[in-house]
């Protein structure tokens, strides 16, 4: 061993030891380490530095936008709403389809930011069918990392795995090579779930907590009942021989007080639906449902709407509560030295001036009935205001008159961009065609979506830069110079050569469970992505001291890479679920180690049949 390598050597097990203390942070770690890197004399700056023109790492992170820019058109959450629609009562059920929503999504996103969206969404259902969050919290990290294995976008170290296969003069993986090996988990991992859900009994620490967004919020249903507002919804349908029938939205006389969120529409030939957002210039037809909620009550209510031509329908639940993606509450305060304190509701002009309705009012801590439109509003007064999410989120922003009070849990789950879903989804759907099919570079087929999801309204330029987990590109970006160095110091040949020396004259096989298990015990105490950078050339080194082709030995590498079940610290996707799960680290080594093995088997059998030795 030289003194190269050596040196080489103290600073890699100087970053993993502080990797695994999470002390400092992972991406202040990786700036170090490329502070250090040149000094030691074995990489120059430009080699050192030469991460941030890795086309994969501009790849991750225009894969960062295109999942917020499906998050910002409801088309996640619309999902986790289905979810709990198609399971019904059966949490076995409810199992299953949530691993593979979570897998599926975290194919074309991030896993991290899946599982981020998806806590409240299962934090709802848990609460909404009485079942603990401890049984559900573990699918949902499970399903993440699987995601993974799905397709060669889903996660970092596929990317990782595949560039050096390119650099090595190797050819590298297809978008779907992945994919059989992580269906054949996913298939495992959810009937080990069903399983192993029995381990997993008892309350969870997040069971009966206030509705999701931050600790303390209040929600839609609190502010709902704090300013009596539960019997102001209603679903009016636009009957035959009505008046509003072709007339615009903005033109139709409903009355003072009237908002309109949203209008329910029959597709053709009057089968299926779909929700239209309530703009002022969208023309009413015969059938469609208005979703109405009332700032007031209204005398002599049914006769009104029977002079306008409108039936009024059934209703479960709340309008609000439904609509939450889209239309947002917040509470207001008048400022103690505003100029409005003492003026009437229809005289703070929030309705012109900033786009937002006054649908409620509470004085000394109680709700003041409506109509409200001639109450004044004094100091320490406080009123409810309803609109779109990105007026209601500006409202926190306007000085002078106005204090914006916390805003719900739900603004965590808004969808801005709802009425853009068909949009996104098209380009989704483009950007894996072009992947999939080579017709262009991964990250130009990538960079190319996030341009058409800007140009089509899906995403601005402010959620697309505050969507880029900057942590986990410098952690690539610094980890990637080890590779390098520790070829040029021969630290890949001393690593090969012991492998060699210990399991060289075993079957092939033997030698992928070994490749396997260093990759996946590695990866329980630094992130996979480091992982993969460091195991993907000792991988290929090993092939080709072999003999055999490079591929399953990548392949087992980047399937280890995304087992990292046994420990809450190993991954951040199990370490989002630990507090809402009220989990044990000895939980996730009860469940997860197993599961390690069993996709150990996985790797062992299948990935010699589907991609030979012999290439």
């Amino acid at each position: 061993m030289n003194w190269s390598l050596l040196l080489v050597l103290v600073l890699l097990g100087a970053a993993t030891v502080m990797f695994a203390m999470h002390r400092p942070r992972m991406d202040v770690v990786a700036v170090l380490m490329l502070a250090l890197l040149p000094l030691t004399g074995v990489l120059s700056v430009a080699d050192t530095l030469a991460g941030f023109a890795d086309p994969n790492v501009v790849l991750i992170a225009a894969l960062f936008v295109i999942g917020e820019a499906l998050s910002r058109t409801g088309i996640t959450y619309r999902l986790g709403d289905r979810i709990a629609g198609f399971a019904g009562t059966s949490t076995a059920r409810l199992i299953v389809l949530l691993m593979v929503a979570v897998a599926a999504l975290g194919a074309v996103m991030s896993s991290t930011g899946v599982v981020a969206i998806f806590i409240p969404v299962v934090l709802s259902i848990c609460r909404r069918m009485g079942v603990s969050p401890r049984q559900l919290m573990m699918p949902l990290s499970m399903a993440a990392l699987i995601s993974g294995m799905l397709s060669l976008i889903a996660t970092a170290p596929n990317l990782v795995v595949d560039a050096e296969l390119a650099r090595a003069g190797h050819g590298g993986f297809g978008f779907f090579t992945i994919t059989p090996f992580g269906l054949i988990v996913l298939v495992l991992g959810i009937g080990y779930m069903l399983f192993a859900r029995r381990w997993l009994a008892g309350p969870g620490a997040a069971e009966g907590t206030s509705p999701p967004g931050a600790p303390g919020s209040r929600g839609f249903a609190e502010l709902i009942a704090d300013y009596r507002l539960d019997d102001r919804d209603r679903r009016l349908r636009i009957a035959r021989g009505s008046p509003l029938a072709g007339a615009r939205l903005a033109e139709a006389a409903l009355g003072s007080g009237v908002i309109v969120l949203a209008v329910e529409r029959r597709g053709l030939l009057g089968r299926g639906g779909r929700i239209v957002p309530a703009e002022p210039g969208l023309a009413l037809r015969r059938g469609d449902v208005l979703l109405v909620h009332l700032a007031h009550t209204l005398p002599g209510e049914d006769e009104t709407w029977g002079r306008v031509g409108l039936e009024r329908l059934p209703l479960a639940g709340s309008l609000l509560d439904e609509r939450s993606r889209e239309t947002g509450l917040a509470e207001l305060m008048l400022a103690p030295a505003s100029p409005l304190l003492g003026r009437t509701v229809a005289e703070l002009g929030l309705d012109a001036d900033a786009g937002v309705e006054v649908i409620g009012l509470r004085r000394g801590g109680r709700a003041v009935p409506g109509p409200l439109a001639r109450e004044r509003v004094g100091l320490g007064d406080t009123v409810l205001v309803l609109g779109p999410w990105p007026r209601v989120r500006r409202l926190g922003a306007r000085g002078g008159s106005f204090v914006a009070l916390e805003l719900p849990g739900e603004a965590e789950q808004s969808a801005p961009a709802a009425h853009r879903a068909p949009a996104a989804l098209t380009v989704l759907a483009l950007m894996v065609a072009a992947m999939a099919s080579g017709v262009v570079p991964n990250v130009v087929a990538a960079l190319a979506a996030c341009l058409l999801l800007g140009l089509l309204g899906c995403i601005d330029m402010a959620s697309a830069y505050r969507s880029i987990h900057w942590p986990t590109l410098l952690v690539i970006v610094g980890m990637l110079p080890f590779a390098t160095a520790l070829k040029q110091t021969g630290g890949i040949e001393l690593a090969v050569r012991g492998l060699l020396g210990a399991f060289g004259s075993a079957a092939p096989p033997v030698v992928l469970a070994v490749l396997f298990a260093a990759t996946a015990l590695i990866g329980l105490f630094i992130s996979n992505t480091a992982t993969a950078v460091l195991m993907a050339p000792v991988a290929i080194g090993l092939a080709e001291q072999l003999g055999a082709s490079p591929a399953p030995f990548a392949m087992t590498v980047a399937l280890a890479a995304s087992t990292a079940f046994a420990s809450p610290v190993a991954s951040p996707v199990n370490t989002l679920v630990l507090g809402p799960g009220g989990y044990r680290f000895a939980d996730f080594a009860r469940v997860g180690a197993p599961f390690t093995l069993v996709v150990l088997l996985v790797a062992v059998l299948a990935v010699p049949w589907l991609l030979p030795f012999g290439g």
